[in-house]
């Protein structure tokens, strides 16, 4: 994990073991990181500053702010682990379709977790993983998000329409405005696809409806996580 708000997530959440924070030498003092240091030893954590250089080493993101921390892996959680809702609400489902870019991805898990969002779901192959990148991007999010793996989307479509799950799926070819989507008072699924070509084929057959962002400006699209964002807060609301 590294980033400042990601590291302080972590270590707030105590959702999983963290064996080490990392800091570097030299930063400027910061509230943000007066709670890192105080949580961690709260928590036992072994804290360790090291020089600029061998920090540097250890980073795998461009912008690590300084703070790294080593933990135990995410929960591995399959698609029937997401189908239930933590508070007993209705489940608030969203579905990844192929998004490559580690920075799209963490931007859309951080706006997936401010929405209300219960559990995401990732295919396991043509997709991008929850890298270094991804988490800081998120800011924490994916330790408060449950996140399932499944072999491929279209069967967990098929899985969540058995269970009564209505899915919409994000496409601007779709027919219907996001904005005159029903959405049911059970589950929902929010299904967004890649960056440059949208839902798949399959994918896009096995959603209950495929909807629109209406577009006001000169351009046709939008970046895939402001979409994802628009579309989330959108379902939300509408719950």
């Amino acid at each position: 994990m590294e980033g400042r708000q990601a590291v302080r997530e972590l270590l707030l959440a105590g959702r999983r073991r963290v064996r080490e924070v990392i800091l570097a030498s030299g930063m400027d003092a910061a509230p943000i990181l007066e709670d890192i240091v105080d949580l961690a030893d709260e928590q036992k954590v072994t804290i360790r500053e090291v020089s600029r250089g061998r920090f540097e080493s250890l980073a795998r993101t461009d912008a690590p702010q300084g703070v790294i921390a080593f933990a135990a892996p995410l929960p591995e959680l399959d698609i029937h682990d997401v189908l239930e809702s933590p508070d007993g609400r209705p489940p608030f489902l969203l579905l990844l379709d192929g998004l490559t870019d580690p920075g799209n991805v963490g931007a859309i898990l951080r706006s997936a977790e401010c929405a209300g969002v219960t559990g995401v779901v990732f295919p396991r192959h043509r997709a991008a993983r929850v890298t270094p990148t991804v988490t800081k991007a998120a800011a924490g999010a994916i330790e408060h998000l449950r996140l399932a793996t499944v072999p491929g989307l279209p069967t967990a479509l098929r899985v969540l329409h058995e269970r009564g799950i209505w899915t919409v799926g994000l496409d601007m070819a779709g027919s219907t405005s996001l904005y005159d989507v029903q959405v049911a008072d059970g589950g929902v699924a929010l299904v967004l696809g890649s960056e440059g070509s949208g839902l798949s084929r399959l994918v896009a057959e096995r959603c209950d409806v495929l909807a629109h962002i209406p577009m006001a400006g000169t351009l046709g699209s939008m970046n895939a996580a402001s979409a994802a964002a628009v579309s989330l807060f959108e379902v939300a609301r509408r719950r």
